[in-house]
C-alpha cells in the first residue's frame, strides 16, 4: 500500500478527527484517506444543526482528494470515539463508485492501535453502480 504503514494511516484520521466540527453532538470523526501516490488527505465530519447538511469525515475526505484532482487510492481509515462506529450508506457508497479497491481501517479513536480491516466489497457487497462504470457486475 502507497509507502504508509496502516497503523500511521489510523494515526492521520487521529490527527483528522481534532479537526471535526461537532457543536451538536460533541462525536468527532476523522478520516485519512491515502491515494495510490503516497497523498494522505485528512477529513473530519462537520455537523449543522439541520442534521441533514453534516456531512460525514469519509466523505469530505474523498471529496477533498477528488476535486484537488486524485483518482487512485490504496486505503482510508476511519476514526470515531466508538468502537462500534463504522461508515454509513452514503460513505460507502461513495468509497464504492470512487475507491473500490482501498482498504478501509476502521478504529476507536480512544485506541487506535487496534483497528479492524475490510474491502470495500465487504462494505457494501454488490453496491449499485451505473452502466457505464467499468466495474459493473454481470
Amino acid at each position: 500500500m502507497a509507502d504508509l504503514e496502516p497503523h500511521s494511516l489510523v494515526h492521520e484520521a487521529v490527527l483528522a478527527s481534532r479537526r471535526a466540527v461537532a457543536p451538536y453532538s460533541k462525536f468527532r470523526v476523522g478520516a485519512a484517506l491515502l491515494t495510490r501516490d503516497g497523498t494522505v488527505i485528512r477529513g473530519a465530519n462537520v455537523e449543522s444543526v439541520s442534521y441533514g447538511l453534516t456531512c460525514c469525515a469519509e466523505r469530505i475526505a474523498l471529496f477533498k482528494a477528488l476535486t484537488e484532482g486524485h483518482k487512485d487510492f490504496a486505503a482510508m481509515a476511519i476514526v470515531a470515539p466508538s468502537p462500534q462506529t463504522m461508515p454509513c450508506g452514503a460513505c460507502r457508497q461513495l468509497l464504492a463508485e470512487y475507491a473500490p479497491d482501498a482498504r478501509v481501517f476502521v478504529a476507536d479513536s480512544r485506541r487506535p492501535a487496534k483497528f479492524r480491516e475490510f474491502t470495500v466489497d465487504q462494505l457494501l457487497p454488490e453496491a449499485f453502480r451505473s452502466l457505464s462504470n467499468k466495474r459493473t457486475r454481470t
